[in-house]
């Protein structure tokens, strides 16, 4: 199929790329819709500015659409997902919703109602399993949000590794939450991937820090040129 990709720059979103490629569908663009508020549901937020880059890099149009005060966020990605169809013929979507019912119900119901296929890769995914093959297939990301306990403010910023994705592990279980992030306890974005052909560098950044919730701003990027 030819499809659009529901793209926040986050592992989940990256990753749902990658294995609709190895499927051998083809990523006509990436929809990215910036919501109005952190508190979204449906959306993601943190760094999505700087999803050009990831875009620049994957040689992957993008559809950007920012959601102002009073905007609906539904009827945004509705007219993103009818300008990808008018634009670039595609008749499927790709989104990186792994446990979400109110993710997924939302998009099947915009998809059916104008008879776009969907494709939900991650659906259902075991956390660990998920965690390891981010890993094993070279996705480098770093955390740009936290909002649980047992995540502090020395994750905001950082790149994850196997021995993190252990800690998170144990974390998970003491503190009840979803080792994949996928209730919104953390927010990630890639900065390297197979799909990359150059990777994002981050040269600058700020925290913010409340003592329960804080977010990894991202101030200065650019792609570095491989050799």
């Amino acid at each position: 199929m030819n499809l659009a990709s529901l793209f926040s720059g986050g592992k989940d979103s990256t990753y749902s790329i990658f294995l609709a490629k190895s499927m051998g569908h083809t990523i006509k663009c990436l929809l990215t819709i910036a919501p109005r508020s952190d508190e979204s549901h449906l959306l993601h937020h943190p760094a999505i500015a700087w999803t050009k880059l990831q875009s620049q890099s994957m040689h992957m149009p993008q559809i950007l659409t920012c959601v102002g005060s009073e905007g609906n966020e539904i009827a945004a990605l509705e007219q993103a997902l009818l300008q990808a169809r008018d634009e670039f013929g595609i008749d499927g979507l790709v989104h990186g919703g792994i446990l979400s019912e109110f993710q997924k119900t939302t998009f099947d119901a915009l998809c059916k109602k104008h008879d776009i296929k969907v494709l939900s890769p991650l659906w259902g995914k075991d956390p660990i399993t998920y965690m390891n093959e981010l890993l094993e297939n070279r996705f480098e990301y770093i955390i740009t949000s936290v909002s649980s306990g047992g995540l502090d403010d020395s994750w905001l910023g950082k790149r994850i590794t196997k021995k993190d994705v252990e800690t998170l592990g144990r974390l998970s279980i003491q503190y009840g939450f979803n080792l994949n992030f996928e209730g919104g306890e953390a927010e990630t974005f890639v900065i390297n991937c197979p799909l990359f052909s150059m990777p994002v560098k981050v040269r600058r950044g700020r925290i913010f820090w409340d003592n329960y919730r804080g977010r990894f701003e991202i101030t200065e990027a650019e792609l570095l040129s491989v050799c």
